[in-house]
């Protein structure tokens, strides 16, 4: 790995010897011969520079404004003048979005994503790709990130000699952040997803991990998770590129590679499906196809940013020949998914302990005691290549499932304008009520148990809630929404409201004041009502005392004895515990 401050200096001077001639639509990196990479000024004149070039094909636009007040760039690509997305609708196109630097200090995907959009707009590959699609090239996701620039921002990544930062200004780690959509963004991604509803959804990374020789992971939702019978289009997807960038020397995988253990090669490598906070787990909510493209960070810039532009090029040509029909069964999902009510739906998934032994192109490894760290260190000599026969669980079953409601779900009021702001991110479609409704049949969900987490965490405080809906009868107030369940976003709204699900909006935080109590009663004047309540009622004393003789835990505890008395008291606050969200069978 070449870092150091000499070669910089003469990247900066001069193009290297064996770099390509300079040109209009040529990056920095290209003609460093892919040793560094450009600023965020290239990538804004590069977006310029290719509608110029080409007027009838690309148009350069901005979707969004960074919190350092930088424009988010983007490339519509279309041989067939589609560059809106009622164009893309009515030729009936599919489009595709291709991604750079969410991490920006993983930037294969800018300078991979530029060389090959100058080539396939020459004509030299993907040919006619781009008449039987719309492409959306984002080179930088983090604009702000990017331009946080160092030499050693990616301590375990070879190359370039600079890099950006992996979170934003505000710190958000922008693939943390689909479904919570905090961060601008995030919101202006989603808003170019809303509009152009892209088939195909490509997220290009760099890995971290231990050194092996493998160069990258493919991997694609849906596959084990969303849509049953959508899930074919995803494996077809993952299955094909797999082989096209295979047979142009790559040594791809199928899943994330990093090892059970971390640190450990011979515990070997477990698949899952991410959370919706994540890019591959969010986009099969909405019944869309997610492609995460994982090079190596041990490999050097210029094979990192080759199999990054060979993936790009593969999946250009895999939608070009599918598109069409992955499209449909795309439609399909959205209509399947609109008659969830009542269905069983998964909110997570987790992998069995299924294991099958696979051969695995690494290195000869040592693991010796440190005396730095006080554990076992792993060092590997990348001179004997070796094979590992390690153990792969990639069985995937649903884990927790959840009966959709009949009709939907129900925001108070209170929580209205809060809810629906997030909605509106996603797409979702509510209403909401002009008038209030008396006493209507609902499902409430009141926590047994409410966890919050210990640090902060992407700015929330995480809440795990314990509990199931029960039927009871409650007044809707007017204003509350109405956010219905027969839509194809049904499994997004799900993932947002159903207050157990990984990513809901309770999951985050939103809810948490529901969860703090705020009235107590004074203990000598509970001391009153518990005498009282036990003389009125004797099922309330024998069951006081049948927890004393058979909890020793409340027996010992005061403020439990005197709670259990407070709980029965007309001032206990019904609503402590109480999810606002409600569940409805009947459309309102």
């Amino acid at each position: 790995m070449i870092r150091s401050a000499f070669l910089l200096a003469l990247l900066t001077a001069a193009p290297l010897s064996h770099a390509a001639p300079a040109s209009a639509l040529s990056t920095v990196s290209e003609r460093s011969g892919f040793q560094a990479t450009g600023r965020y000024e290239e990538v804004i004149a590069l977006c310029a520079a290719f509608q110029k070039a080409y007027p009838k094909q690309v148009k350069c636009i901005d979707f969004g404004r960074t919190p350092e007040d930088r424009p988010m760039k983007a490339l519509i690509v279309s041989a067939s003048g589609a560059f809106t997305p009622l164009d893309a609708k009515r030729q009936g196109l599919p489009v595709t979005l291709i991604q750079g630097g969410i991490h920006a200090g993983e930037i294969d995907g800018k300078d991979a994503g530029f060389l090959a959009l100058r080539e396939i707009l020459e004509g030299r590959l993907a040919k006619g790709a781009l008449s039987k699609q719309v492409l959306l090239f984002v080179p930088v996701f983090n604009v702000d990130g990017h331009e946080r620039f160092g030499k050693w921002n990616r301590p375990n990544q070879r190359g370039p000699v600079e890099m950006g930062w992996r979170t934003t200004a505000q710190n958000y780690n922008l693939n943390r952040d689909y479904v919570k959509a905090d961060a601008p963004e995030m919101q202006a991604m989603l808003g170019l997803v809303n509009a152009w509803d892209p088939l195909t959804y490509v997220d290009l990374h760099v890995t971290d991990g231990a050194k092996f020789q493998h160069d990258v992971s493919i991997q694609v939702e849906p596959v084990y998770s969303g849509d049953p019978e959508f899930r074919k289009a995803g494996l077809a997807l993952r299955t094909n590129v797999i082989a096209d960038i295979a047979r142009q020397g790559s040594t791809p995988q199928s899943y994330y590679m990093s090892f059970a253990k971390t640190d450990d090669p011979m515990s070997g490598f477990v698949d899952s499906v991410s959370e919706p906070r994540f890019s591959t787990g969010y986009f099969q909510l909405r019944n869309r196809m997610a492609l995460l493209v994982e090079t190596h960070s041990w490999k050097d810039y210029p094979t990192r940013v080759r199999v990054t532009h060979n993936t790009v090029i593969s999946i250009l040509e895999q939608v070009a020949k599918h598109g069409k029909a992955w499209q449909q069964a795309a439609w399909a999902a959205d209509a399947r998914a609109a008659k969830l009510a009542e269905a069983k739906v998964a909110l997570t998934y987790r992998t069995t302990d299924k294991t099958e032994m696979v051969d695995f192109q690494g290195y000869e490894y040592t693991r010796q005691h440190s005396d730095v760290s006080g554990m076992l260190m792993t060092r590997y000599d990348e001179s004997k290549p070796q094979v590992w026969r390690v153990p792969l669980r990639q069985e995937v079953v649903p884990d927790l499932e959840v009966t959709a409601p009949r009709a939907g779900y129900i925001v108070p009021a209170a929580h209205a304008a809060q809810v629906a702001a997030k909605l509106k991110l996603h797409g979702i479609a509510f209403r909401k009520l002009d008038k209030a409704v008396e006493r209507a049949e609902v499902e409430t969900f009141r926590a047994d148990k409410a966890s919050f987490g210990a640090t902060s965490f992407e700015g929330h405080q995480r809440l795990t809630l314990d509990g199931q809906w029960k039927t009871e009868a409650r007044t809707i107030g007017r204003g509350a929404l109405f956010v219905p369940i027969d839509q194809p976003k049904a499994r997004l709204v799900m993932a947002m409201l159903e207050p157990q699900a990984p990513d809901s909006l309770a999951g985050w935080g939103l809810f948490n004041t529901a969860y703090e109590r705020k009235e107590y009663m004074e203990e000598y004047v509970a001391e009153d009502v518990a005498r009282e309540q036990m003389a009125a009622d004797p099922q309330v004393a024998a069951e006081f005392q049948r927890l004393l003789a058979t909890d020793p835990a409340f027996a010992k505890n005061p403020h439990a004895r005197l709670e259990f008395f407070a709980k029965r008291h007309a001032s206990w606050d019904e609503r402590f515990n109480l999810y606002p969200v409600m569940r409805t069978n009947v459309a309102l």
